[in-house]
């Protein structure tokens, strides 16, 4: 009988697997795919694929990529600017001002987040297409399509995310400013000018970058609703699936790349400089009632937020109407759902988004404890990879998959075409955002009850499973809950992977939207929203139980 290891080696060796495990993880599924995509982007298309920077010098040929870049410049910048201002106001009327409405507005805000993208572009052709219901009550026929489309649908997309950055930037706040700025005589417009917003400074800048990152990246609204426009994320699809130019497709997911990756790293800093600005004794502002400023920013809040309700309800109605906007009598035909596949996609999609919860959280748990416990080299390159995740589009992550993994060739290339490899590319699509979470839980676990269970006698693992467990419940429910939600409604990080025999909703929705069954596609996006909002339902119930139990 072989002897058991001294409690120490094991503890050593299990220590080391929870930073190797998910560092392994990382190298497999997002630092080796990079790396494919950038050697691909080297080998030349057609009957010759030599070495060379041939794809890239074709690129001068190609005046479609300089166009979509530039149109994806242009709309990036407009819904930025758009963008920014409503959700200033919508931020600013939530917390600090006592407008009334202000929980109504906040669920409207979470609605675009609850389905796929291409969600807001349907209901925006429901509402001002050619046969819209806006079109026909003027007996106007709008062109929805195309630049002022998607710059509406973008804004609406990217609304939310602006809106909790500026939420958090206004919270850091110090009502003892605004009490001395009110002591010497300064009026309310000044100690805007003066004291919020040099305060929120970092949070607009930061705010600003996320904005024109989703934007320049997106897929789905380009896809429904560009009309004509083409976008740098559009013309990676064509290159790709319309003329099988896997080697174009490549450079020009990195052109994509580049002001995305840039954005994302000026948006980190600007986010490390906001959270700097709060002094830890700060008091945050307490709104003093003012009925005109109150009633103004409770009118502005109530028509953004009402397009969101509008636009996203839209297609919840039309999806039990008969024959938008003409026939508007009940029914439930287009969830009869036939063709692609059924609802076999949802079913899929369900399972592919709880194995990228389940094995997400579990390897962010993991990573986040080793990294904490075993600083050093091999934790600082755990650090830095973690970080890199976020700054690629979802398209791009998606090609490189498949340049990485159809492969019969590598062991790895087995998992091509399988449900288990949605779920990695949909998990480290969003890694970066479950590490910092998970990180950010690590800080709060009670560093003397983690010391009474070592000086107990108690290893890693008791460690694990009595003191860090039980303090990140919350934190896990939440990045679970996260992942699943964010699985479900991903659409540009899959569009390449999915198969004839494995396909997934959000692509189904878009497949039934360019086949012409727009109803239909207005049902399936009900159903994604239905299943996503029971995940954020539940998440909410069981952490507001949570909360008494940890007191």
């Amino acid at each position: 009988m072989t002897p058991s290891l001294p409690l120490h080696v094991a503890d050593r060796w299990l220590l080391r697997a929870c930073l190797w495990l998910p560092l392994a993880g990382l190298l497999l599924f997002f630092g080796l795919p990079m790396l494919a995509i950038a050697w691909r982007s080297l080998v030349q298309d057609g009957a010759s694929g030599g070495i060379g920077l041939g794809n890239y010098a074709a690129l001068w040929d190609t005046p479609g990529v300089w166009r979509a870049l530039g149109n994806s410049l242009l709309l990036g910048g407009a819904t930025t600017v758009v963008t920014l201002l409503l959700a200033f106001v919508v931020a600013f009327g939530i917390e600090r001002t006592c407008m009334p409405g202000r929980h109504f507005t906040a669920i409207g805000m979470s609605l675009p987040v609850l389905a796929p993208s291409l969600v807001l572009g349907l209901g925006l052709i429901f509402l001002l297409g050619r046969n819209g219901v806006v079109g026909k009550a003027f007996g106007v026929r709008p062109e929805i399509y195309g630049f002022w489309g998607l710059l509406i649908a973008d804004v609406l997309y990217a609304l939310p995310q602006a809106v909790l950055i500026l939420r958090t930037a206004l919270r850091h706040g110090d009502a003892r400013q605004y009490d001395a700025a009110e002591v010497l005589g300064a009026t309310p417009w000044r100690q805007f000018v003066d004291i919020t917003l040099p305060g929120v400074r970092y949070g607009v800048l930061s705010a600003g970058f996320v904005v024109f990152t989703l934007t320049i990246t997106d897929f789905g609204n380009a896809v429904v609703i560009g009309g004509n426009f083409q976008v740098l994320a559009t013309e990676i699809y064509n290159q790709v699936s319309g003329q099988m130019k896997f080697g174009m497709g490549a450079v020009i997911g990195i052109v994509l790349l580049v002001p995305a990756a840039l954005s994302v790293a000026i948006e980190h800093l600007a986010a490390q400089r906001q959270a700097g600005l709060g002094a830890e004794s700060a008091q945050p502002p307490v709104p003093k009632p003012r009925p005109a400023r109150d009633g103004a920013f409770f009118a502005a809040s109530l028509l953004i937020v009402g397009a969101i309700y509008a636009v996203v309800l839209t297609v919840v109605v039309a999806s039990f109407i008969r024959l938008w906007p003409y026939r508007l009598d009940l029914t439930l035909k287009h969830y009869d759902i036939q063709i692609a596949g059924g609802y076999a996609p949802l079913w899929t999609s369900i399972l592919v988004s709880l194995i990228a919860a389940v094995v997400g959280t579990l390897l962010l748990f993991l990573l986040a404890f080793g990294v904490q416990r075993l600083p050093g080299r091999t934790a600082n390159a755990a650090r830095l990879l973690s970080a890199l995740p976020v700054a690629v589009p979802g398209l791009v992550l998606g090609l490189a998959y498949v340049f990485t993994f159809n492969s019969a060739a590598m062991p790895w290339g087995l998992l091509y075409g399988s449900a288990v490899l949605l779920a990695m590319c949909n998990y480290y699509h969003h890694h970066t955002q479950g590490f910092v979470s998970m990180m950010t839980g690590m800080r709060t676990v009670p560093v003397a009850l983690e010391d009474a269970t070592t000086v107990l006698g108690g290893g890693v693992g008791r460690v694990l499973a009595d003191v860090y467990w039980p303090a990140l419940r919350t934190t896990l429910m939440a990045i679970a809950v996260f992942l699943f939600m964010r699985s479900m409604v991903t659409l540009s990080a899959v569009i390449f992977l999915i198969t004839p025999s494995l396909t997934l909703s959000a692509v189904t929705v878009m497949r039934l939207d360019e086949a012409g069954f727009t109803s239909q596609a207005a049902a399936f996006s009900t159903c994604i929203m239905a299943v996503v909002g029971a995940m954020a339902l539940l998440l909410h119930l069981l952490t507001r139980r949570s909360v008494p139990a940890a007191h």
